[in-house]
């Protein structure tokens, strides 16, 4: 199967303004790429890459005062299968988890385990350690949120969107992050293309999509609150601990959001 992806996402500025930006097919998807989703801007200007501290690829510009336009459009080759499922994927002792994995049990800007932590144990206590246990996470938050992109905001975290019960994908997965995370699960978040296919149609308007992975049985697994079923086409873009650390944009100063568009379309 081959998907194309691509975004443009158009901003006025007052001023020049630094951006950064995390946008782009992640590099473990590199031998799957056979167009690859360069960033162009418009005008064009000097576009400076670096790798971040989850060695994730990112681009700085200085964006011109005016009408900025951010543009990529790439081609993919994907296995055409659903998620892989691992039910048997066991829960590891904190005491026995890799190093670089206990960044993911801790507390971040939108999962705050200090706050979620007895209610996850009343919750998920009970449940078997492993693969059985993020999934009963899952099930419990994709039901428990009611999804809307009217419910949007910007700074909701974990703790809100379970107290207020309606958000979109990224709400979905801090919760489940931070449910995880309470119950000594490395959990990290994950951005990335998710198209419509292998659905029944009505499809929603396209947008990037937020996801997690869990760290079982020595390896980093996907995982989908707010779908909670494999999906086929999922195209990685970045990783980190909660959405702060992987924004599609960060932008240094006053700008207005013209238009912003995304397509994730199997090609045939």
């Amino acid at each position: 199967m081959k998907i194309r992806v691509g975004f443009e996402i158009v901003y006025d500025f007052p001023n020049p303004t630094p951006v950064i930006m995390v946008l782009g097919t992640h590099f473990t998807r590199a031998s799957d790429v056979i167009i690859p989703d360069y960033l162009m801007t418009s005008p064009s200007v000097p576009i400076t890459p670096y790798r971040d501290g989850f060695g994730n690829w990112c681009s700085r510009i200085l964006a011109p005062a005016g009408r900025v336009r951010l543009s990529a459009d790439g081609l993919v080759r994907d296995s055409g299968l659903p998620d892989a499922l691992f039910p048997g994927a066991m829960q590891h002792a904190v005491e026995e988890l890799p190093s670089e994995t206990l960044v993911y049990l801790l507390g971040s800007r939108y999962c705050e385990t200090d706050r979620l932590s007895d209610t996850a144990w009343r919750l998920f206590e009970n449940t078997p350690p492993g693969w059985s246990r993020v999934q009963a996470i899952c099930d419990f938050v994709h039901d428990h949120i009611q999804f809307g992109y009217e419910h949007a905001r910007a700074k909701k975290t974990a703790f809100e969107a379970f107290n207020e019960g309606r958000g979109v994908c990224r709400d979905y997965a801090h919760l489940a992050i931070a449910f995880c995370r309470c119950m000594n699960i490395p959990a990290r978040y994950c951005t990335g293309y998710l198209g419509d296919i292998g659905m029944p149609p009505p499809y929603g308007p396209m947008d990037f999509a937020g996801w997690f992975e869990a760290f079982l049985g020595g390896r980093w697994h996907t995982f989908d609150a707010r779908n909670n079923m494999p999906r086929i086409g999922r195209v990685l873009i970045a990783q980190g601990r909660d959405a702060a650390d992987v924004p599609i944009t960060h932008t240094f100063g006053p700008n207005t959001l013209v238009s912003f568009k995304v397509w994730t379309d199997e090609v045939v």
